[in-house]
């Protein structure tokens, strides 16, 4: 069955939070994603998860098609974001990924990651890229089986920045999903634009937004007003989705990146994924560059990725012009969002 959970019951940090999130809507229009839109029917689920044997709960917003689908998108979000990433509600028939898909017929299951959203908040110091993967893993194996809600056939498993890393290791490892999207993610760094990311945050119980949450030393957040530069540079600056992306921060774990980089880029683990990859990068300030990865079109991330992935990854590349990390987050985001879905309509079906 499934469980429902209001996001009106939050810890009074959480309310502040959706304070904050109201006020920034006034004053810029923004319009607030739909629990019901185009057909979709959309609710939250918990999934009783261990991490590291230690019980945790982790919550995601499932929407599913009017006529039902067969299979279903799994999306983990980036590093100080949570599941609103796949959902924006700044102009979301242009930014929601997750409206996009249910229109093309396929369910989405956003995943609010471990420590953000409204999943539980477990000890920093065990909270990995591994040991994410390993909830994902048990979040996947419900799905199939139906066992907090529908179960689905056939599994797409998308991730963004650090939840493409997540995904990569879950893929590899577990072998359960049936093809991989990595966004805002490639295997060579750009060093500079690198240091600049983790220059801009700071431990997030600094921080008024999660002061008083409960986050210990080892949860970090962006510092207020930085995400315009480290996230959506060199795109244009639109205020409304900007102040959206403030407004929804979230945090991360320090020891997350510390087997991110080592396994999941450097490593890279990526090779162990048997199944078809969707590779889709903007022009990156942490990936892109002249020494890093080539995002000047596809055929260019082709080649610079192809190298990390075995020839059964079936690798399908997508290069989205003028617009940073955040690519969902781009005013040309539907030109991505209708690559994704002819690939996931070729390798997967719905």
């Amino acid at each position: 069955m499934y469980e429902f959970h209001s996001r009106t019951k939050r810890a009074p940090g959480r309310r502040w939070r959706a304070a904050v999130l109201a006020v920034v809507a006034l004053g810029f229009l923004l319009v607030p994603a739909p629990a019901s839109a185009e057909g979709a029917s959309c609710q939250e689920l918990s999934f009783p998860v261990t991490l590291a044997v230690i019980p945790q709960t982790m919550r995601g917003t499932l929407c599913v098609p009017a006529g039902g689908a067969n299979t279903v998108q799994v999306l983990v979000p980036g590093g100080t974001y949570n599941s609103s990433y796949w959902d924006i509600g700044f102009q979301p028939e242009i930014r929601s990924y997750r409206l996009a898909m249910n229109n093309a017929g396929y369910a989405t299951l956003a995943l609010d990651r471990l420590g953000t959203g409204h999943s539980t908040t477990p000890p920093s110091a065990v909270l990995t890229t591994l040991t994410e993967a390993d909830v994902v893993h048990q979040v996947i194996q419900a799905v199939r089986s139906g066992a907090r809600g529908p179960g689905f056939a056939k599994v797409i498993l998308g991730g963004h920045s650090f939840g493409s890393g997540t995904a990569s290791i879950e893929a590899g490892t577990y072998h359960d999903v049936d093809a991989v999207l990595v966004t805002g993610l490639a295997h060579r760094l750009n060093v500079v634009g690198t240091a600049a990311v983790f220059a801009a945050t700071y431990p997030a119980a600094l921080d008024p937004r999660f002061s008083g949450e409960g986050y210990d030393v080892g949860y970090l957040t962006t510092r207020p007003d930085t995400r315009y530069s480290i996230f959506h540079t060199p795109g244009p600056r639109v205020d409304g989705a900007i102040a959206f992306d403030e407004a929804t921060k979230d945090t991360s774990a320090y020891e997350q990146a510390a087997d991110l980089f080592p396994i999941g880029i450097i490593a890279p683990y990526s090779l162990l994924i048997d199944k078809p990859v969707m590779v889709a990068l903007g022009q990156d300030t942490v990936f892109c560059g002249l020494l890093a990865t080539d995002c000047s079109s596809s055929d260019g991330i082709r080649n610079s990725e192809a190298l990390y992935y075995r020839p059964g990854a079936d690798l399908t590349t997508f290069a989205l012009q003028g617009y940073g990390h955040a690519i969902n987050y781009a005013p040309n985001a539907p030109d991505y969002f209708r690559a994704v879905v002819d690939w996931a309509d070729r390798v997967v079906g719905r």
